[in-house]
């Protein structure tokens, strides 16, 4: 019975991912310039709600019931960020569809590679995702390691080279 649930649970979940996949495709087609809409990442704040060892850290210092409420609060924080940065991955995926078309080929170059990360970190995101969602419910499960900030590191450092930014600080708060 309770695998049913849990099948049931995750299957919600991919349902609810793949709409928010679906409506993130579409959320940023207004007219103008698509930077505007980046949004700010703090990277080391990233980092440490992400820490194994912040987390062991916490668990030692706290009582048990308040450390779960202060994980969960954690991992809801992590959330935020990986939309963060799905939602700029949107935004970084149609300037490079946009200047993938150049007539240089170096910077069509740049932009296909910027293409190809910024699906991978989409994909990432949401796959870590569900594993926060996962999480929340189940606090002691530990999964493996999200790797959606290494892929925003990636994919801007390919927007820095490609010079689609005239204010890098934007894309990351640590680049």
């Amino acid at each position: 019975m309770i695998y049913s649930l849990i099948f049931v649970a995750i299957g919600l979940l991919a349902l609810g991912l793949l709409f928010a996949l679906r409506r993130g495709g579409t959320l940023y087609r207004t007219p103008g310039n698509p930077a505007q809409h980046l949004q700010s990442v703090d990277i080391c704040a990233f980092r440490n709600l992400i820490d194994p060892a912040e987390e062991d850290f916490l668990r030692s210092r706290l009582p048990a019931p308040e450390f779960r409420n202060i994980q969960r609060e954690r991992l809801r924080a992590t959330a935020e960020y990986i939309l963060c940065t799905a939602q700029n991955a949107a935004i970084l995926l149609r300037m490079g569809e946009a200047t993938r078309r150049s007539s240089d080929a170096a910077t069509a170059e740049a932009a296909e590679k910027l293409v190809d990360q910024a699906v991978r970190l989409r994909l990432s995101a949401f796959q870590a995702l569900l594993r926060l969602e996962l999480r929340i419910l189940f606090p002691g499960w530990r999964p493996a390691s999200l790797r959606v900030v290494e892929g925003y590191e990636q994919v801007t450092r390919q927007v820095l080279r490609l010079g689609l930014q005239s204010q890098p600080r934007e894309v990351s708060a640590a680049s």
